[in-house]
């Protein structure tokens, strides 16, 4: 269409300079008729792209105003997620620098523990020690009262049978038969 305007506005002009050149026709020899830059081409492309910016302006401005309100949806949600770290950080960090602490009464309180567990364990074992030495006293005592009841069992056997030797080698068979007729007498005799 704009070639069509272009090429009668040329057939204007040659008509009114009659041959002569002169007005818009030496202009656009001069200027505009390079071979290979035609402008009523880049005149024509620039309407093209007029027309068509003005068709599809609407459909474009909603669809880059949609996508700038995604994008400014995302800022947010990125900022709010930047927060949510920053928090988790800062209460990552707040647990860490008290587990210092805590690490610190933990091996307080373990070597507490550990020094009572030692003077239970040795008060323990000074307990069993004395419950011991009450048993072996006891023991002792006990062993002792049998070794002396023992030893006079012995020494009264011991006795009897020197005693009993000491007689048999002063009795003789007279002295013997006296003493046996003796006993049965003194029992009321044999029959």
């Amino acid at each position: 269409m704009f070639a069509f305007l272009f090429s009668t506005l040329m057939l204007l002009s040659a008509a009114s300079s009659h041959g002569a050149e002169g007005g818009f026709t030496k202009f656009y020899n001069t200027w505009l008729n390079i071979p290979g830059f035609e402008a009523w081409k880049f005149l024509n492309l620039a309407i093209f792209l007029l027309v068509i910016g003005y068709l599809v302006k609407k459909p474009l401005s909603d669809a880059f105003k949609a996508k700038r309100d995604a994008i400014r949806a995302e800022l947010i949600r990125a900022e709010e997620e930047k927060q949510a770290a920053l928090k988790q950080l800062t209460s990552a960090e707040a647990r860490l620098a008290g587990l210092d602490g805590e690490k610190a009464t933990v091996l307080k309180n373990a070597r507490e523990e550990a020094a009572a567990e030692t003077r239970r364990i040795a008060e323990d074992g000074e307990a069993d020690i004395q419950k011991f030495k009450a048993q072996a006293g006891d023991e002792v005592g006990r062993l002792q009262k049998q070794v002396y009841v023992q030893l006079r069992r012995f020494s009264a056997d011991e006795s009897l049978r020197l005693a009993e030797a000491k007689l048999r080698s002063k009795i003789d068979n007279e002295q013997d038969s006296r003493l046996v007729k003796s006993g049965i007498a003194s029992i009321g005799g044999l029959g």
